[in-house]
């Protein structure tokens, strides 16, 4: 801990826990415009903005500090490609864990559609090219008795998803609630072949209980590693933290698409926290935290000088890395992210090889690539090798079938369509050596793997920029760590927890070794992906002091 004494007498002039003066109002331009605050929160990701407008409509005065030109960190829009009208969401971009609860109470203009198909998955049977649609209704029935040959595996698909959707409509609640123990949480679900299925053993045990076809128990399991990198029969259970997360999103598991992009859900959230009251400063840097537990001193690097604030308590949206850096405690273990994610605008959408599904609906929901069960395991067996996998799995959806709103009305009019992919075991060891190479050689071979499913190859449907460039972009964890900080690239800051308090946790989950110190983003207990849940805890664990 940086500073523990206690703070220093009043003088002429406000002091710090550090005994250092505070920035006066207005002192320098740009510098934010009070000397102290009621909360701090460092970090204008959309955690950090949930929070600063709970608190800011709750009275408290709210400092929000953004190393960034923007709001939004990793939720938000941008047109990635020179002269081109596409606003993509960059980074994150679907929705599945925010509640509704915190878009109803911060009066968020914001919404979602539903994708008409769940997902797509291409695949060769005698061969000839099928796959597998699933889309609700007796498609999906059909789908499955035309790849697999009978009903048995649709039948089992129905049972299983029953049973998560049960355990969705129990545990999603709960997140938004101070911490359940396990027991309780396990009292609530009340289903014992639940709980063992997805609490207790690895994952890969109930997906071959439940399903014999390799294309099918694929499916089913690349809930369980979006960037989480691990085999289905892991002891340590991630691939079962990750699996939950996923399916148990507004009690339904569904995922939406953000009308007008991932950026509407921060600009609104940045709306609400401004119209509260809060106070959001870009291009300022948090680079140090002391206190002593009732009063901190944030300082802070603007585009004019280092300057320090006061405040009573401080929301680190940051990643508990950061946390530690900030307040010079002990690191936490090393993150490692997993994953390519690749933006792609295009003129048109490739035509198929499997001529029974159309390409509007094929790409409207997620359309797997590589994703068999014993692909899976052999992309993990090679990348735990230090190689990357030679046939990479991943998974494509298009943004604009579902919302065209994101693109400009002439590329909408001439048919042009986004594509966005998230490629899975892609460690970030195997980019330490050359990054460039190795993001080249991966995109390479995951492309690879899209076209063997096309009849023309995803390259011919490319759109240009304004330079004459496809418009394409790939991003590795590397990538993601230097332009967003996100530790390792792991894009939930750190490995998934269960929902439940463990020892030494906190009543909300956010809690810190320092009282006054809380950490609101994906790092915190529930957090990871797009949910505002450890911004809406951690203003929930200051308000109801």
């Amino acid at each position: 801990m940086r500073a523990s004494q206690s703070p220093a007498p009043r003088t002429s002039a406000p002091r710090t826990p550090a005994g250092r003066p505070v920035a006066r109002a207005g002192s320098a331009p740009g510098a934010p415009s009070r000397d102290r605050y009621d909360a701090v929160i460092v970090g204008g990701g959309h955690n950090g903005l949930v929070a600063a407008a709970y608190l800011a409509r709750a009275g408290q005065s709210v400092l929000v500090l953004e190393r960034l030109g923007a709001p939004g960190g990793a939720a938000v829009s941008t047109r990635p490609f020179a002269g081109v009208d596409a606003r993509l969401s960059r980074y994150s971009y679907l929705v599945s864990l925010l509640p509704d609860k915190i878009v109803r109470d911060l009066g968020l203009d914001f919404a979602v559609r539903k994708r008409t198909v769940s997902s797509y998955t291409p695949a060769v049977r005698g061969g000839r090219p099928t796959g597998l649609l699933v889309a609700g209704g007796g498609a999906t029935r059909e789908s499955f008795a035309a790849l697999t040959g009978g009903e048995r595996e649709y039948e089992a698909w129905q049972r299983f998803y029953a049973m998560t959707r049960k355990v969705a409509e129990r545990v999603f609640p709960t997140l938004t609630e101070p911490l359940p123990r396990r027991e309780a949480l396990r009292g609530r679900i009340d289903d014992a072949d639940a709980w063992r299925a997805l609490f207790e053993e690895p994952l890969g045990v109930t997906v071959e209980e439940n399903f014999t076809d390799d294309l099918v128990r694929g499916v089913v399991l690349t809930d369980a590693l979006i960037g989480t990198f691990a085999d289905a029969h892991d002891t340590s259970l991630l691939q079962n933290r990750c699996f939950l997360y996923h399916v148990i999103g507004g009690g339904t598991g569904d995922w939406d698409v953000p009308v007008g992009g991932m950026g509407a859900l921060t600009g609104a959230l940045a709306d609400a926290a401004r119209a509260a009251g809060a106070e959001i400063r870009v291009h300022h840097e948090a680079r140090g935290i002391e206190t002593d537990g009732k009063t901190a001193e944030i300082t802070v690097r603007t585009p004019d000088g280092e300057h320090a604030v006061a405040a009573r308590r401080v929301l680190v949206n940051a990643s508990p890395q950061a946390l530690a850096a900030l307040l010079g405690d002990a690191p936490p273990a090393p993150a490692e992210g997993a994953q390519l994610k690749v933006n792609m605008l295009l003129t048109r959408l490739p035509r198929l090889r499997d001529r029974s599904v159309d390409p509007r609906q094929a790409f409207a929901g997620t359309f797997h690539i590589a994703e068999g069960y014993g692909q899976l395991a052999e992309a993990y067996r090679e990348a735990a090798a230090g190689r990357l996998p030679a046939a990479p799995p991943s998974e494509i959806y298009c943004h604009s079938l579902t919302d065209p709103s994101i693109l400009g009305p002439e590329l909408a009019a001439r048919g042009y369509q986004t594509l966005t992919l998230f490629g899975l075991h892609a460690p970030a060891r195997l980019f330490a050596a050359d990054n460039d190479a190795a993001r080249a050689a991966l995109l390479k071979a995951t492309l690879a793997q899209l076209d063997a499913h096309l009849e023309e190859p995803i390259a011919d449907c490319l759109a240009l920029d304004e330079r004459g460039e496809p418009c394409i972009e790939a991003k590795t964890p590397l990538d993601l760590e230097g332009e967003l900080g996100l530790p390792g690239g792991h894009i939930f800051h750190r490995d998934l927890a269960f929902p439940y308090a463990e020892e030494g946790v906190g009543r909300w989950g956010v809690e810190t070794a320092h009282a006054n110190v809380l950490l609101c983003g994906a790092g915190a207990v529930r957090g990871g992906g797009v949910s505002g849940i450890p911004g809406h805890n951690a203003a929930m664990a200051v308000l109801e002091e």
